[in-house]
């Protein structure tokens, strides 16, 4: 399996990379640097409360999300990606010279108007940057790729904003202004490589209202449940992530009591958390696109934004303290934990649901859906940072402040789970795999990419269709005993997964002729349809034979019929060895148990009898049961 990192190596990737972390980087040099400006010199720069200069610099950097997304979704729609790449590019040197003249003159106005300019060059980039991607991606690359783009993204922050910390601290604002032009340059450079990337619509006639550009995006977003669901979820990341990384300033000078240099450690170690969190999701997902990540990365938000709030209340010290110092206190060790693993599990979050939505956006609108994103996202920062500045007022502390996020992120995810209980279906499935099992797959490649088709396996243990359902590249409906559904949790996850439940002919013919007709309507729809053939669990070890339905699922509906075979289920604590399945709970000690899922070539349905299949499985299988 080749690995994620073979992109940076091929241009169609590398260029969007390097433009895009060239850029991040600049944007939070120039930030970082006016932030720091403006809070430990406020007299001098701007006259801002020191305490909410953070907020004010980010609602003013995300209105023109607001303003301006549905246009730039347009834009990148209409024309060529690479040429308003390089539009964009040149748009950013613009800015950074008229920063240059703001740093070296100390005119903070012409600093606050470069924040409100660079807003508009990241809202043009945006939609650009995640509609290119699938353009040039498969979509097995699709998870690799934007982990790369988001680790890319982080370390740019965490170098941009280190620059801008060391400069501010040991140059002057001259040598601020003169870095900002040098990377801004780069970028342009960096951009002039982007491979050809045609218009998905040339045609389109752009619509110059925002508001109902923005609304007709999202009713377009909306047709596709998942997708929808992914933008709330992204924009609700962004209303936690601003609350953290708007706080870092005071949070380092008025809790901490760290100066300049702690900040930018702060910072450097959130960056590497969402970096990290960003590259292991390939790992975590096998390649594919893992929505069960999601509630995985929201429990660690909610864990760890709450400790911050206990290991950072009560910070004792006598004047500001340098990073020697600082990590001198274990105290402060415990904080930056929380800070990195907030961090990283945000990264488990954020990934999977970008990748979806590159996935499932029609082509013909995907940057204009992005962008109807981008100005929710705007929407939710610009609420957090209001929220944040009334909590403040009010009284709260900034661990306070940490505390009610955590406590809101544990709510919102509970609303999201609960409105689209899929999420935590593949989480369970993800959990099952990861800790209980170590799965090794083969031949899954046999299962097609798009299209109708079958499949068939041995049934050895109760959880047999989530070990299927975790290693599948595609969504599956499983046709399932309707005795099933009366089981509390497993039903939860294959009523969640739309299995379809089936009776024996003498106990419900309805119901059997019922669950015909549904395989045979997702097969017409495009979809992957499960059996288990043999009609029940195995209480032996052995296969039963296979009955009739194979061939009468594939006499109405001629589809490839694909055979698995799972290897190493028999004796888990979710099979009959020994007697009925869940009655050994030693058996759960056996955590890590090595299982395997075999995947056999398609089998034409002219000559898909069950004799043949039944074969074809037990051969798959062979004597590891």
């Amino acid at each position: 399996m080749s690995s994620q990192y073979k992109l940076l190596g091929e241009r169609r990737f590398s260029a969007l990379f390097w433009t895009q972390f060239l850029g991040a980087a600049n944007d939070n040099l120039f930030k970082f640097a006016f932030t720091l400006l403006a809070t430990y010199k406020a007299a001098e720069w701007g006259g801002f409360d020191a305490t909410k200069v953070g907020f004010a610099i980010a609602a003013i950097f995300i209105l023109p999300y607001i303003l301006f997304s549905a246009t730039s979704g347009q834009v990148a729609d209409k024309y060529d990606k690479g040429d308003v790449m390089r539009f964009v590019k040149n748009l950013e040197i613009v800015i950074m010279a008229i920063a240059a003249y703001g740093f070296a003159t100390y005119h903070a106005a012409a600093l606050y108007t470069c924040v409100f300019l660079m807003g508009c060059h990241s809202t043009l980039f945006g939609p650009v940057k995640y509609a290119y991607l699938p353009q040039h991606l498969s979509t097995s690359e699709l998870t690799g790729g934007n982990g790369l783009v988001e680790m890319g993204t982080f370390v740019a922050i965490l170098l941009g904003t280190m620059a801008g910390g060391i400069l501010v601290s040991e140059t002057s604002a001259t040598v601020v202004a003169a870095a900002c032009v040098g990377v801004a340059l780069l970028g342009r450079i960096a951009a002039q490589f982007v491979p050809p990337s045609p218009s998905s619509e040339p045609e389109l006639e752009i619509n110059w209202n925002p508001v109902s550009e923005t609304w007709r995006n999202l009713k377009i977003a909306a047709k596709r449940q998942a997708v929808f669901n992914s933008l709330i979820g992204i924009s609700w990341l962004w209303f936690f992530g601003s609350i953290f990384l708007t706080s870092f300033t005071p949070f380092a000078r008025d809790v901490l009591h760290g100066d300049e240099n702690v900040v930018t450690l702060l910072l450097a170690i959130f960056s590497f958390g969402i970096g990290a969190g960003s590259l292991l999701c390939e790992r975590l997902s096998d390649r594919k696109i893992e929505i069960g990540l999601v509630p995985f990365g929201s429990i660690g938000m909610t864990l760890f934004a709450v400790d911050i709030w206990y290991s950072s209340s009560g910070v004792e010290a006598s004047g500001m303290r340098n990073v020697a110092t600082f990590l001198a206190d274990h105290q402060s060790w415990h904080v930056m934990i929380d800070l990195f693993l907030v961090a990283l599990f945000g990264g488990f979050f954020s990934v999977p649901l970008y990748a979806l939505i590159q996935a499932l956006a029609e082509p013909s609108h995907r940057a204009r859906i992005i962008a109807a994103n981008n100005i929710m996202n705007a929407l939710f920062m610009c609420v957090a940072s209001l929220m944040a500045m009334v909590l403040l007022d009010l009284g709260l502390t900034l661990p306070e402040l940490f505390l009610v996020v955590g406590l809101m992120n544990a709510a919102v995810a509970l609303y999201i789970y609960f409105l689209v209980p899929e999420f935590l279906m593949r989480f369970i499935c993800w959990v099952l795999i990861h800790t209980i099992y170590r799965l090794e797959k083969s031949g899954l490649e046999n299962i097609p990419a798009h299209g109708p088709a079958v499949l068939v396996c041995n049934h050895v243990s109760f959880v047999d269709p989530l070990v299927i359902l975790a290693a599948s590249p595609r969504p599956i409906r499983f046709v399932m005993d309707h005795r099933i559904f009366k089981m509390p949790i497993i039903s939860f996850v294959f009523r969640t997964g739309k299995a379809i439940p089936i009776a024996p002919a003498k106990d419900d013919p309805k119901l059997l002729d019922a669950a015909y007709d549904e395989v045979s309507r997702a097969l017409e729809n495009g979809e992957l349809v499960a059996i288990f053939p043999e009609g029940r669990i195995t209480d032996n070890g052995e296969l039963y034979p296979f009955r009739s339905g194979i061939e009468r699922i594939v006499e109405r509906d001629p589809v490839p019929v694909i055979p698995l075979a799972l290897r190493g289920l028999w004796g888990s604590y979710f099979s009959r060895e020994g007697g009925p399945a869940f009655s050994k709970p030693h058996r759960l000690l056996g955590i890590f148990r090595k299982i395997a899922l075999v995947g056999g070539p398609a089998v034409a349905p002219a000559v898909a009898t069950r004799e043949l299949l039944q074969q074809q499985v037990q051969a798959m299988r062979g004597d590891w049961k």
